[in-house]
């Protein structure tokens, strides 16, 4: 068995909670500013791509302490952060639209978003920690 720092363990979960709330909260704007046909895909999106910037600056810096080099790691670097999100972003969307068929309320549909963030959110941590943040002297082009 793997053992964390209870110090990365609680930065891990706050981080995971505040881009949580960024993205909940980004849906929850959407919604009140679109609430057409394609409504609950574009809020879905949002929210994603706004909790993503939030999350790779505080896991790089204070869950992985990885410092890039130039900006060319930095944007290989977010490159495959992104990469590894795209199976637990999955993950997510199902999760949330399937709470959205069930229960048919937007609180469920949030319920359902929080808790498919939550798992990728795991998943996430080991793929970063495997393919991302591993590293720190590879030679970049500037």
């Amino acid at each position: 068995m793997i053992k964390l720092a209870p110090r990365l363990v609680v930065l891990y979960i706050l981080f995971a909670g505040l881009s949580t709330l960024v993205n909940i909260g980004s849906q929850m704007i959407s919604m009140m500013t679109y609430s057409g046909s394609y409504a609950i895909t574009i809020s879905i999106l949002i929210g994603t791509l706004a909790g993503l910037p939030l999350r790779y600056v505080l896991e790089k810096r204070f869950i992985f302490s990885f410092q890039s080099n130039s900006m060319a790691q930095d944007g290989h670097l977010f490159f495959m952060y992104s990469l590894m999100g795209i199976f637990t972003t999955a993950l997510f969307w199902i999760t949330e639209y399937v709470f959205h068929l069930i229960f048919i309320t937007s609180f469920m549909r949030y319920i359902g978003g929080i808790l498919g963030l939550s798992i990728g959110y795991f998943i996430k941590y080991w793929l970063d920690k495997r393919f991302v943040f591993i590293n720190k002297n590879r030679k970049f082009l500037a």
